[in-house]
């Protein structure tokens, strides 16, 4: 079939504008929500930073930042990598390999660890005095550190009070000790690049024992290896990794070297993909979704004219090459004028994830041809797609029953449809019951075909639950006067039509209660626990870490029964979801104290085992993780340490309240050398004054300190809010775009019940009756729908039901009131007075 515009698609396009408008709008809007996903998911499949404090070497040796999982496919083993909690090192004597490379000029480990000054308050950033080679810091005076020295920046020099040959007091993760400083240093471009990502005041002590200093014996974080004059950068990069090989060292060059100084690329990555990936995925499903809905109506608000030309002589291929040509003049514009929005909509939501935190700034967003091309030919797709579907019937049934057909809704829906109809609510049934004896991310990830099946059945037994909608509440519109009523024989008689406009509503209510009340379920649930969870009288934090004695220093204060300093962290640990082995990033706490000492100021509401128990190779766990990993007590929970590191420790307590506090409870000497700050982050004090504790840092009690940690999980709550507006608020345009559309296609029957006598507030009033109707038929089904999705994904991720705060949930209803009165009173004033009623 030819799709070139025949004079049918001309002249219908040129003749009534507005009969297009809608499929205008849809489209557009489909193209724009398309063109912002799929420009973040090439951002995040192209980000990179580019290497600043390695700007001068130009390869670089590290350890792999990943922990690799592969599964078994249908293609075969597929790898599948995950970034690291923190860094992983290689051996400091790889350098010395490295160096005799031919090409290399010199190769030197590189050391970055915290250190803190005489005080909690002083906080420095420890190198190694070797990394001066390529950072191009330089002495401004005395010599360089031998092992017992240090070389103090400017403005550790001044904030200590220090100069050459004076002896000052630091401590590291080897501890609290003298060291006399040797040298003063003005900080060269790789240094201070440290210091602008909020590295502070530096300090530099000597090669030999900075990896001891930095908590890593023998381990640095990187090689860097400078080139001779003329050296082949790529052939210089070959012959180290040659050199290296075994080692489990990389060899990177160019911006890969900047993935090694920032490991927020890797997390900003993923932040990126998950948005214009997985969400992007959805978000396309629901614009195709809403988009074809709205082709089809216009497509049927012609069928009157279509049966006309079937009438005069038009033949079913004519009508059909019509409508794909339709299509052809409509989707591509209204495409390419969603793209601009859409660039427009990526590059906000880019700049506020980077404002946030989650990507890191020097990651720039990339615009390219490909995410655009794919927008224009998903909205061209769906409207051909939509429209043929839709013009078949009208095409090939005879020019007597199209024309009977036109004049009177058909009753029975399609056999095909409503087996299909059927069929997805089955499913969605089905997958409902997996939901609910499934936990954690099965739960999730079964709950989200649940939304996606029973919107799917919305939309193909439309006609069927309009109807049923309309029956429902005409029994109470009985009582509202002639309007009302006329209003309940209206939506009964003209069900399609009343599908047309409830299915945007559903799919606003049902995405947005779903993305929304996850979060607000999630964080009702996670404050319970953390408010019930910290029993602590004081609890003392210092945002560069508490010196390494706090926990005794608080334990000798007056009155103080019990001090325990936590150091949070995150552990990678195999679940199993959805058939395949996935890596979990999850929340750790290793404690200083002894489980019984920890039990004093924090209840985790230990439902098997003893925190007693908790040692080296012994470790506790919140129930949720130990569901998802099939572990029970006694067993071995395989996982990675921070660094990457393998363990198999053996679970010896599973508690209730790993949501609220960190899933994962070990002893602290388990992370000695797999973390890059050695200092604690948190002490909980139970007993005693807060006023003996201020000098170890910020004091607080229980309640300060919740209401911080639920500060910090604004990112989350903000990526939720956004993704529920991005779809809900693409779908409430999509529900006003459908009843504008209705109410101006009954234009002819607004002035039919003029004439016969209706005055204009009547007929208003009925349209105002009906739109109320839309609005509560599409608020329930959207309610229903998502609480059918919440209610087992919540069951599996926090043992709970669904937290609805009342007064959101009613702004909600709210909005689809207002929203649905407003399309159809305001556009029915203009029809009304358009025809002089």
């Amino acid at each position: 079939m030819s799709l070139k515009p025949n004079g049918l698609a001309r002249a219908a396009v040129r003749f009534k504008p507005a009969s297009f408008a809608g499929t205008f709008v849809a489209l557009m809007m489909s193209a724009l929500i398309v063109a912002a996903c799929g420009v973040l998911l090439e951002t995040s499949l192209r980000a990179s930073v580019p290497a600043e404090r390695y700007a001068n070497a130009p390869v670089v040796a590290a350890a792999d930042q990943s922990a690799r999982v592969v599964a078994d496919t249908i293609d075969g083993p597929e790898e599948t990598e995950y970034p690291l909690p923190d860094t992983a090192r290689v051996d400091t004597g790889l350098a010395a390999k490295a160096a005799q490379v031919l090409g290399a000029a010199g190769a030197v480990p590189d050391f970055t660890f915290p250190v803190h000054g005489g005080d909690s308050s002083g906080a420095l950033t420890g190198h190694g005095w070797g990394s001066h080679a390529f950072t191009g810091t330089a002495l401004s005076k005395g010599a360089a550190p031998h092992p017992g020295e240090v070389v103090l920046g400017a403005d550790a020099a001044r904030t200590a009070k220090a100069g050459v040959g004076d002896t000052v007091v630091l401590e590291t993760a080897d501890g609290r000790t003298g060291f006399r400083v040797s040298g003063l240093a003005e900080a060269g471009a790789g240094d201070t690049a440290g210091e602008r990502a909020g590295g502070g005041a530096t300090a530099w002590f000597a090669d030999a024992e900075a990896s001891v200093l930095a908590g890593h014996p023998g381990k640095a974080d990187a090689i860097a290896v400078m080139a001779k004059d003329g050296a082949d950068t790529d052939a210089l990069a070959a012959a180290v990794e040659k050199a290296l090989t075994g080692s489990g060292a990389q060899t990177l060059t160019g911006d890969d070297r900047g993935e090694v100084e920032d490991h927020g690329l890797a997390y900003g990555k993923e932040t990126l993909f998950a948005i214009g990936g997985s969400f992007g995925g959805i978000a396309t499903l629901v614009a195709v979704f809403t988009a074809a809905g709205t082709v089809a109506l216009s497509v049927g608000q012609r069928t009157r004219e279509f049966a006309l030309l079937r009438a005069v002589g038009a033949t079913p291929r004519q009508i059909r090459r019509a409508v794909a040509a339709e299509a052809l003049l409509v989707a591509p514009l209204a495409g390419l004028l969603g793209c601009l929005p859409g660039i427009g909509l990526a590059h906000w939501w880019f700049g506020q994830m980077q404002d946030r935190g989650a990507v890191p700034e020097a990651v720039e967003l990339h615009v390219s041809g490909f995410p655009l091309l794919a927008a224009v030919g998903v909205g061209l797709l769906t409207a051909l797609g939509a429209g043929l579907a839709a013009g078949r019937r009208p095409a090939k049934i005879k020019p007597g029953q199209a024309l009977a057909e036109a004049s009177v809704e058909r009753l029975r829906p399609g056999v095909v449809r409503t087996v299909l109809g059927l069929a997805a609510v089955g499913g969605g049934s089905a997958l409902a019951g997996v939901a609910a004896s499934a936990a954690g991310s099965d739960a999730a990830n079964a709950s989200l075909g649940v939304v996606m099946l029973f919107m799917l059945a919305v939309a193909l037994l439309g006609p069927i639950l309009a109807r049923a909608c309309a029956a429902l509440f005409g029994l109470l519109l009985r009582g509202g006067g002639a309007s009302a009523s006329l209003a309940a024989a209206n939506s009964r008689t003209n069900a399609r039509r009343l599908a047309s406009a409830i299915t945007p509503i559903v799919l606003a209510m049902a995405f947005a209660s779903t993305l929304v009340f996850m979060h607000t379920s999630e964080s009702h649930v996670a404050s319970e626990q953390l408010r019930d969870g910290i029993t602590a009288d004081h609890v003392v934090t210092a945002p560069a870490g508490l010196s390494a004695d706090a926990a005794d220093r608080a334990a000798r204060a007056p009155g103080v029964d019990a001090a325990v300093s936590l150091l949070d962290t995150q552990v990678l640990v195999p679940v199993r979801g959805g058939g395949e082995t996935s890596l979990q990033g999850t929340a750790t706490q290793g404690i200083s104290g002894s489980g019984a000492q920890l039990a004093q100021v924090q209840d985790l509401d230990v439902r098997e085992g003893s925190l007693d128990r908790v040692g080296e190779g012994r470790i506790a766990i919140d129930r949720t993780l130990a569901t998802a990993t099939d572990t029970g007590l006694g067993d071995k929970l395989p996982l990675y340490l921070p660094d990457g590191t393998k363990a198999a420790p053996e679970v010896v307590a599973v508690y209730g309240r790993g949501l609220g506090l960190p899933a994962v409870t070990m002893d602290r000497a388990s992370l000695d050398g797999h973390v890059t700050s050695a200092f604690a982050d948190t002490l909980l004090v139970s007993g005693g004054d807060a006023e003996p504790l201020a000098p170890l840092g910020e004091v607080t009690d229980a309640s300060g300190y919740a209401l911080a940690q639920n500060v910090d999980r604004e990112f989350g709550a903000w990526a939720n809010y956004m993704m529920a507006a991005v779809l809900g608020g693409f779908a409430a345009v999509a529900a006003v775009n459908t009843l504008v559309m209705t109410v101006l296609d009954r234009r002819r029957e607004l002035n039919t019940l003029r004439l016969v006598g209706s005055t204009r507030r009547q007929v208003l009033r009925m349209l105002g009756w009906e739109s109320l109707l839309v609005s509560a038929a599409g608020v329930a089904l959207g309610t229903a729908i998502a609480m059918i999705t919440l209610t087992p994904m919540m069951r599996g991720l926090t043992g709970e039901l669904p937290h609805v705060p009342p007064l959101l949930y009613a702004a909600f209803a709210a909005t689809a009131a207002v929203l649905g009165l407003a399309a159809v009173t305001l556009p029915a004033r203009t029809a009304l007075r358009d025809r002089g009623a």
